[in-house]
């Protein structure tokens, strides 16, 4: 049961039955969202680790004893937290992400989203896990592959659309698959009868080490960006930005309504103002 994920500092760490056997070095050595969630000063392949394990053991990640209830917000702005809130106000019908263990879930479940995604980094390979998968099912979750726990927001879309959606988001780590998602889109739209109507929200994640080329590409045709650590990222003129740690930003009405939604239920007070974008504080930034 191997299950690789792309975690704290974009270091790639892989799980085989529950123990974690491998820690690359991390690209990025401080994140100010680390440190204020975890204390991690210093992004190293031990302090990674410890992450990791800490994951394991209290969340269950890539183990039959993964939980996926009663998940509080990690972040106030995050991929599952903005699907989570749009889901519960008829924002978006359904929405298309990942799990360990179960690969690409399409849900409507709000719960659901959050207990998938509050801990999740950018999962690169998973192994079905059938327990996992049993639990999502329960909770009203569609596993695109219950044989390969396949990761493939593409046909995640597809299939979203063929199960009669119609306000889809959809969270894709890659470019090309954003500007291949926003071309069905098109295509149900303009040629496929009994089709139309069809809306993706497509929200960018993971994307520390993007290329220019593909940090254009991802800009072109995505809503939401999560900027993680990316410097060609952070050079875009967004709508609407959320956060100056690790920002959200929205780069079309649908990805600005989004967000919105999601600000009236953050616990936490908030300033709304009118100023040039990006804003991105220094002492904040990755490194």
């Amino acid at each position: 049961m191997r299950h690789v994920m792309e975690m704290v500092g974009n270091a790639r760490v892989v799980v085989e039955n529950g123990k974690v056997i491998e820690v690359s070095e991390p690209e990025i050595t401080w994140c100010s969202l680390f440190e204020k969630a975890r204390g991690i000063q210093k992004i190293t392949p031990e302090e990674i680790k410890k992450n990791m394990e800490f994951r394991i053991e209290k969340f269950g990640l890539f183990t039959p004893n993964r939980l996926l209830d009663d998940f509080e917000d990690f972040v106030g702005f995050g991929a599952s937290e903005t699907m989570m809130s749009g889901l519960q106000h008829g924002i978006i019908d359904t929405s298309v992400s990942v799990c360990d263990g179960a690969g690409t879930v399409i849900t409507n479940n709000p719960s659901l989203v959050q207990g998938m995604g509050a801990r999740m980094s950018g999962l690169v390979e998973t192994s079905p896990i059938p327990e996992t998968i049993q639990k999502i099912k329960d909770r009203n979750g569609i596993v695109l592959d219950e044989t390969t726990a396949v990761i493939d927001p593409f046909a995640g879309a597809k299939k979203a659309v063929d199960l009669g959606y119609r306000k889809i988001a959809v969270t894709t780590a890659n470019a090309q698959t954003a500007a291949e998602i926003r071309e069905i889109e098109k295509e149900y739209n303009e040629n496929s009868g009994g089709y139309g109507g069809v809306s993706f929200t497509i929200i960018g994640v993971h994307t520390t080490g993007l290329s220019r080329e593909e940090s254009k590409t991802m800009a072109e045709n995505a809503d939401i960006i999560t900027l993680c650590a990316s410097k060609c990222l952070r050079e875009i003129k967004p709508m609407l930005q959320v956060g100056t740690s690790v920002p959200l930003i929205a780069l079309t009405q649908n990805g600005k309504e989004l967000l919105l939604e999601r600000a009236k239920y953050v616990n936490n007070s908030l300033l709304v103002n009118t100023m040039p974008l990006p804003y991105l504080p220094e002492q904040k930034q990755p490194k």
